[in-house]
């Protein structure tokens, strides 16, 4: 066990630890979703975006890798950085949704643009792995 808790070096607060699992739950959960129901994600791709099949299971991928990443000490700072980064890329596809509301008749309008404001906390979740107090062991 102590060889996993030295891999991992979660944080000391259980708070700082849900952050952390949170995060990567959320991220492998809709990550395995974008392999398993892609059809909803090319519905939401902006049709002047090219490779579309390709970029839904590329960024289900990646948001399994940095879910996953966040968990391992040595990697959690890239992978928070990189979970930033994926969020600033997909977000052109929220954009897309709500502007386009009238595509999505099953999500309300309010829903949508609400989405558009999460994200920022997504941003910001993302970011909080990537700081020194998830990190201490750097010190």
């Amino acid at each position: 066990m102590n060889h996993l808790q030295e891999i991992l070096n979660l944080p000391d607060s259980n708070y700082k630890k849900m952050i952390l699992f949170g995060l990567a739950m959320f991220f492998i959960f809709f990550g395995i979703d974008h392999l398993v129901n892609p059809e909803f994600y090319l519905s939401i791709m902006p049709p002047s975006f090219p490779l579309h099949l390709e970029a839904v299971y590329l960024s289900g991928f990646f948001e399994i890798l940095g879910g996953t990443g966040v968990l391992f000490s040595k990697f959690r700072i890239i992978a928070g950085w990189g979970l930033v980064a994926l969020l600033v890329a997909v977000y052109p596809a929220n954009i897309y949704m709500a502007l386009n509301a009238e595509a999505f008749p099953n999500i309300s309008t309010g829903l949508l643009y609400l989405r558009l404001i999460l994200q920022f906390l997504f941003f910001y979740w993302a970011y909080t792995v990537t700081t020194h107090a998830y990190n201490k062991h750097l010190d």
